[in-house]
C-alpha cells in the first residue's frame, strides 16, 4: 500500500524520537533531527540557507545540510509557528534550557531557563485558549510559552513527562492535553485540570493523535495501542521497542493508520480499528523518528521514516492501480493461510472428537481402563468456581490476594494461565502444579503492586490425572482496587495527618463503595447512620481510618499522603462529585517540603556564584589568551610559557566546577521534583476546579516565594485560610 520514492544517506546519526519537519520560509519542508553529537541538523535540498549566528556547514556534509551548534545534550526537538505567519520556528529542548530559533533569520527568538528541564516539546494549543504555545514536559510538570517566550501555561503531573500529544478527548471541538510519563499514567488536561487518567504497565514513551478522539500510545516494554477516549482499542506487545509512533492515511479513505517504528528498523502500518498489520517494511537500522511532508514539492504527501544510522525512506501510497494489485495479492495470502489455519485446528479437533467417542464406546463396552486414561472427557455439569481472599502473610510469605480456583467435581486442574496488566512480569503467570499434586483446588497468590483495579483473565485445563488432553474453562475475575487491605488489629497507633472534605451523599452509599472495593471478610455496616472503620495497609503495614457523619463529613486518617489522594479521588469517582474542596494536614509531609525549599534555595545560591564564577573565569581567559598570544608574537617564551601555564590551570578550575555544577543541577531537579510532586498530591486531595486552582496558587506562592502562603494553601485550599 506504501511505495518506496526517494532514499538519503545523511552522514549523521540521529537521535530517537527527536525528528521534525518545518517550514522555515513558509514553503519548503526542511527534515531536522538532533544528531548523537549534540547538534541539530537541518536538510534542506530546495534552497541554501544563509549560514551565520548558530548555523554552520562542516567540511565533507552534505551542500543540503545546516547544523544547528547547541552546546549541550538535546532531550527535544519540535518545529511550529507561534504566531500568524506560515514560518515555523525550530525548537530545541536540553536539561535546563529551551531555545526558539528562527532558522530564516539565523536569530534566537527566545532562550529560556528552564530549572524543570525539557523532555518532551510540542507546538499547539490547549484547550479553548486561543494562543499557539510551545508546550514542554519536564520534571513532574508542564509548561507553556507563547511567542514572546513568557511563561502562559503551567501544571504539575505525577512524573517526569515522556510524551506529550493534543487530541479533541472529549470531543467538544477543543484540544485536550495528552500527558504521558514515568509512573505508567496517561493523564488528560483540559486547560490545566485533569479530566482522565488511564493506568498503563510502563512508561509512556509516545502518544499520538489519530483522529476525533482517537490516539496511539507505545511504552517502553514494546506495548503499541490505541485508545478512543479512555476506552482501549486494542494493543499488541513485541519484544523490540517502539521508538516512534505517527499517524498516515495509506489507503486515502480518510482514516489514518497507526505507524510505528521499532527498534529492530521495522517499520508497519496497522489498521486503527483491529490493529491488524496492513504494511511493514525494513530499514536496516533502528528506527529514530517518523513525519510527514511534500518533500518533493509535487503536491503529493510522503511518509518519511528516518533511522538511526542517518538513512531517510520516502513512501508514497500507491497508485489506484498498483494497490488494487497489492491488495489482490495480499487478499489471497491471507485467505489461504486463514483457510490452512482453519483446515489444521479443524483435523485436530475432528481427531479429538473421534478418539472421544473410540474411548466412550470402549468404558460402555465395560473396559474400564479405557475410561481410567480417557482422553478429555469430563462431566458435562463440570463447572470452575474462584474466590478472592485477603492474606496476612507470615513466616517468610508476604502479604497477598489468595485466588482460589475449584472444580465442582472429582476432575483436577492441570494447568492455569492468567494474564493480568500490571501485576505479574510480562502481564502473564502459568501454574504447572506438580503431577503426583493434583487436585480439585489450586490457590495462586497475588502480589498487586499499586492499588489500581484489574481484571484477571483466567484459562484453566480442567480433565482427570491420568488425561493427555484437557477441557480450557475461561472466565474473567476483577480484583478489587483496594485489595491488600484488611480490616486493623488493636495496638497500631492512630494517624497524625488526615484530610477532611464533605459530600452531599449518604453514608450507605460510601459503604456500598468500601465492599465493592476491598476484599473483607464481612461486609462493612453503617450503624447509626455514621461510619467508623479502620483498615491495615498490608503493603505498608500503616493503619488507615476512614470516618463519616451522618451531615456527609468524610475524614480519612492516614501519614500516607499518596493513600490519602488515592482514597479521596477513588470516592470521589464513585460518587461522581465534579468539584471537591478540602482541608489537610500532614505535618510530617510539610516538614519534608520545609526542608526541600530550604535546600533548594541553598542550591540557586550555590548555582548562581558558581555563573558568576565562570563568566569571571571566562572573561580571565580572554586576558591571559591574548597576553600569551602577545608573548608568542614577541618571541617571549619565558612569559607565553608562564601565561599558557596559567590557562592549563584555570581550564582545570573551570572543568572542576562544571563538574560541580553539574551536581548541583542534579541536586536542585531532585527538590524541585519533590517540591512539584507534593503539589501534584496536594491536588489529588480535591477534585475538578478546586484542584486546579491549588496547583496553580501553589505556583504563584513559589514564584512570589511565600512560603507561609503555600502551606496555607497546601493546607486548607486558599492562602487566605
Amino acid at each position: 500500500m506504501l511505495a518506496p520514492i526517494f532514499t538519503l544517506k545523511l552522514n549523521h546519526k540521529i537521535h530517537p524520537r527527536m525528528v521534525a519537519i518545518g517550514k522555515y520560509d513558509g514553503k519548503h519542508p526542511c527534515l531536522t533531527a538532533a544528531t548523537t553529537a549534540n547538534k541539530v541538523f537541518i536538510h534542506n535540498p530546495h534552497t541554501r540557507l544563509d549560514q551565520g549566528g548558530r548555523l554552520e556547514t562542516t567540511s565533507g556534509s552534505s551542500s543540503d545540510v545546516s547544523l544547528l551548534n547547541i552546546n549541550q545534550h538535546v532531550n527535544a526537538v519540535c518545529t511550529g509557528s507561534l504566531d500568524e505567519s506560515q514560518r515555523d520556528i525550530l525548537f530545541v529542548g536540553t536539561p535546563t534550557n529551551l531555545l526558539a530559533y528562527d532558522v530564516e533569520n539565523n536569530s534566537d527568538l527566545f532562550y529560556k531557563d528552564v530549572p524543570d528541564g525539557v523532555n518532551s516539546l510540542l507546538v499547539g494549543q490547549i484547550g479553548s485558549d486561543p494562543t499557539p504555545m510551545i508546550i514542554a514536559g519536564g520534571n513532574c510538570s508542564v509548561q507553556g510559552y507563547n511567542a514572546d517566550g513568557d511563561d502562559h501555561f503551567w501544571t504539575v503531573t505525577g512524573d517526569n513527562v515522556c510524551s506529550l500529544a493534543l487530541s479533541d478527548f472529549n470531543e467538544d471541538g477543543y484540544p485536550e492535553l495528552l500527558v504521558g510519563s514515568e509512573d505508567y499514567d496517561i493523564r488528560v488536561f483540559k486547560d490545566d485540570e485533569i479530566i482522565a487518567e488511564m493506568t498503563e504497565t510502563e512508561a509512556v514513551t509516545s502518544l499520538y493523535s489519530l483522529y476525533g478522539s482517537r490516539f496511539g500510545y507505545a511504552l517502553r516494554n514494546g506495548t503499541v495501542g490505541v485508545y478512543d477516549r479512555s476506552a482501549r482499542y486494542w494493543r499488541i506487545k513485541s519484544k523490540n521497542q517502539a521508538v516512534s509512533i505517527y499517524s498516515f492515511d495509506l489507503d486515502g479513505d480518510g482514516v489514518p493508520e497507526l505507524i510505528t517504528g521499532w527498534s529492530n528498523g521495522k517499520v508497519d502500518a496497522r489498521n486503527d480499528r483491529t490493529g491488524e498489520v496492513v504494511f511493514k517494511d525494513n530499514l536496516g537500522s533502528a528506527i529514530s523518528g517518523i513525519v510527514d511532508a511534500d518533500y518533493r514539492l509535487d503536491g503529493k504527501q510522503q511518509l518519511i521514516v528516518c533511522s538511526m544510522e542517518g538513512q531517510v525512506r520516502g513512501y508514497l501510497p500507491a497508485d489506484s492501480e498498483s494497490k488494487n494489485v497489492v491488495v489482490d495479492i495480499n487478499a489471497d495470502q491471507d485467505a489461504l493461510r486463514e483457510l490452512a489455519i482453519k483446515k489444521q485446528n479443524l483435523l485436530t479437533e475432528l481427531k479429538n472428537y473421534s478418539e472421544n467417542d473410540r474411548v466412550g464406546k470402549n468404558v460402555k463396552a465395560g473396559d474400564h481402563h479405557a475410561s481410567v486414561s480417557g482422553v478429555g472427557m469430563i462431566p458435562a455439569n463440570t463447572q470452575l468456581q474462584t474466590s478472592l481472599s485477603v492474606s496476612t502473610g507470615g513466616d517468610g510469605v508476604k502479604p497477598h490476594v489468595d485466588l482460589t480456583i475449584q472444580t465442582t467435581n472429582e476432575t483436577v486442574i492441570r494447568s492455569v494461565l492468567i494474564f493480568a496488566e500490571g501485576i505479574f512480569e510480562g502481564e502473564s503467570y502459568v501454574v504447572h502444579p506438580p503431577l503426583n499434586k493434583l487436585s480439585p483446588v489450586l490457590h495462586i497468590p497475588i502480589y498487586p503492586p499499586k492499588d489500581v483495579t484489574v481484571d484477571l483473565h483466567i484459562k484453566a485445563f480442567v480433565g482427570y490425572k491420568t488425561s493427555h488432553q484437557f477441557h480450557v474453562f475461561e472466565l474473567t475475575r476483577q480484583l478489587p482496587r483496594f485489595s491488600l487491605y484488611s480490616f486493623c488489629p488493636d495496638g497500631y497507633a492512630e494517624p497524625k495527618s488526615h484530610v477532611k472534605f464533605t459530600v452531599h451523599e449518604r453514608v450507605n452509599r460510601v459503604v456500598m463503595w468500601i465492599n465493592q472495593n476491598f476484599l473483607l471478610p464481612s461486609e462493612v455496616v453503617a450503624e447509626h447512620q455514621a461510619l467508623d472503620v479502620k483498615f491495615l495497609s498490608l503493603r505498608t503495614e500503616t493503619p488507615l481510618l476512614l470516618k463519616m457523619t451522618s451531615n456527609g463529613e468524610v475524614t480519612i486518617q492516614t501519614d500516607n499522603l499518596d493513600l490519602a489522594g488515592s482514597f479521596t479521588q477513588a470516592l470521589a469517582g464513585f460518587l461522581a462529585v465534579t468539584d471537591l474542596q478540602s482541608t489537610m494536614d500532614f505535618p510530617d509531609h510539610l516538614e519534608e517540603l520545609r526542608n526541600i525549599l530550604i535546600k533548594a534555595d541553598e542550591l540557586h545560591g550555590v548555582r548562581e556564584k558558581l555563573n558568576a564564577e565562570m563568566a569571571d573565569h571566562s572573561n580571565l581567559i580572554r586576558s591571559l589568551v591574548v597576553r600569551a598570544e602577545d608573548a608568542r608574537m614577541m618571541f617571549d617564551m619565558p612569559n607565553m610559557r608562564k601565561g599558557y601555564m596559567e590557562l592549563f590551570d584555570l581550564n582545570r578550575d573551570l572543568i572542576n566546577g562544571y563538574q560541580i555544577r553539574c551536581s548541583n543541577h542534579e541536586e536542585l531537579l531532585a527538590c524541585l521534583k519533590i517540591v512539584n510532586q507534593t503539589m501534584q498530591r496536594a491536588g489529588n486531595l480535591r477534585v475538578g476546579k478546586s484542584k486546579s486552582a491549588i496547583i496553580a496558587a501553589c505556583r504563584n506562592a513559589i514564584k512570589a516565594n511565600n512560603v507561609n502562603a503555600l502551606f496555607k494553601i497546601i493546607k486548607s485550599g486558599t492562602s487566605s485560610a
